[in-house]
């Protein structure tokens, strides 16, 4: 769910391996303490349990060299240690999010029959992995685990919701065992760092961010869930996808204030790892479901939204506003407006777009005019249009030079 954005480190003074530094670490943490196997638990929402404990250190945290890796391009890297305390709680988040989902594949019928066992006892294993070294760090992960076992039997009342006697499953009973399960380990985060006056404000931020996962999934599944059959939480409680995104805006505002609360919210690797990625969350959510329309980088020079291709009509003068502000008229030469060319017509038939406006061929800025490569010729999200998320979800990493919006993409 969260993707951190390479602009958004570097607007912040963050060194952008930072990410990779705490993923790293997580991984051989699982190594370490549950086999190579356990490697496949990686979880990358579980690395802001690391940074979060991080966060709130008085001093900078240990750092191991670790060993040449594939994945790194065969390059030794500084890692978070695999025996810090912020990487046992990710680590322990891991294996149980990943015994519930090896789980959860066996119960829907997902894995082949042969696999059916063995996934089987890979979940098992896990659990009780979560369990011991939840034990290390003085973790009471049997409230957890008892929530992951209550959503089967939530989602199967659920299922048959005004089919018998018993009163309706409702959206709040469906998302809490993902909520208590955030709550509890974000707040953890708080005791490991010795904070404990955060614990109350970490378990509501993590209260939300439980519920937005919850929901972002279900919002992204909803039509392929209902297409085959199977359960979709908003469907089973005749939730809109409008009456949803509104209930992930609101989690999404929660989880600040309680951030804001602990004075975390503008520590920069929060905002980075965090806060801005949600934002892009939140942002593409709302696109999905037509509740974001336009956004003042995503209109030309003029002021006018970006035409879909195809779309040449010429434009006509409309107030300049920057959401509701008057900003300074601008002056100077104004691109002529460009028909698109042979790769922006394939990546519309291909279904790729940013906004509204095809994404993955090459891009002229609409705030300052400024020519970008598409994406395929070296993604880092630099290489992609400003202002979007569509090839590496950046958020809050808008750059639009002089346009002086200050919009948060």
């Amino acid at each position: 769910m969260l993707r951190p954005c390479s602009h958004g480190a570097e607007k912040y003074g963050i060194d952008a391996a930072e990410w990779r530094s705490h993923m790293c670490g997580l991984c051989l943490g699982l190594r370490d303490g549950h086999g190579q196997l356990a490697r496949a638990a990686t979880n990358t929402d579980a690395i802001l349990l690391s940074v979060l404990t991080e966060a709130q250190l008085p001093g900078p945290s240990a750092r191991t060299t670790a060993g040449r890796c594939p994945l790194r391009g065969m390059q030794r890297a500084q890692v978070a240690a695999a025996d810090s305390p912020g990487v046992l709680l990710a680590s322990t988040a891991s294996l149980l999010l990943g015994s519930a989902k090896l789980r959860d594949h066996v119960a829907d019928g997902d894995a082949a029959r042969l696999a059916g066992r063995p996934m089987t006892r890979m979940s098992t294993r896990w659990a009780d992995g979560a369990r011991r070294q939840a034990a290390l760090i003085d973790f009471d992960v049997e409230p957890l685990v008892a929530a992951i076992d209550a959503q089967q039997l939530v989602e199967s009342r659920a299922a048959s919701n005004g089919a018998s006697a018993e009163p309706p499953v409702t959206l709040d009973e469906l998302t809490a065992p993902t909520a208590l399960c955030a709550a509890e380990l974000f707040a953890h985060t708080a005791i490991l760092a010795n904070r404990p006056e955060n614990a109350d404000r970490l378990r509501t931020a993590g209260e939300h961010f439980g519920r937005i996962a919850h929901l972002s999934d279900a919002i992204a599944d909803y039509d392929d869930d209902t297409a085959h059959g199977r359960f979709n939480p908003l469907a089973a409680t005749d939730t809109t996808l409008a009456e949803s995104y509104e209930l992930v805006r609101e989690s999404d505002a929660e989880l600040r204030r309680a951030l804001a609360a602990a004075r975390l919210a503008d520590v920069p690797t929060i905002r980075w790892m965090l806060l801005d990625p949600l934002h892009a969350l939140v942002h593409r959510l709302g696109k999905g479901v037509g509740a974001v329309k336009a956004h003042v980088c995503n209109t030309t020079h003029d002021g006018h939204p970006h035409a879909h291709l195809g779309d040449h009509r010429p434009s006509t003068p409309v107030s300049e506003t920057t959401h509701g502000h008057p900003r300074a008229h601008r002056t100077g030469h104004r691109p002529p407006t460009r028909r698109p060319g042979i790769g922006e017509a394939l990546a519309l038939v291909l279904g790729v777009y940013c906004t509204g406006y095809a994404c993955c061929a090459d891009h002229t800025s609409p705030c300052t005019g400024e020519r970008k490569d598409a994406w395929w010729k070296g993604c880092d999200c630099g290489s992609c249009c400003d202002c979007a998320d569509c090839c590496s979800g950046c958020g809050d990493c808008c750059s639009c030079g002089d346009c002086g919006c200050g919009c948060d993409c």
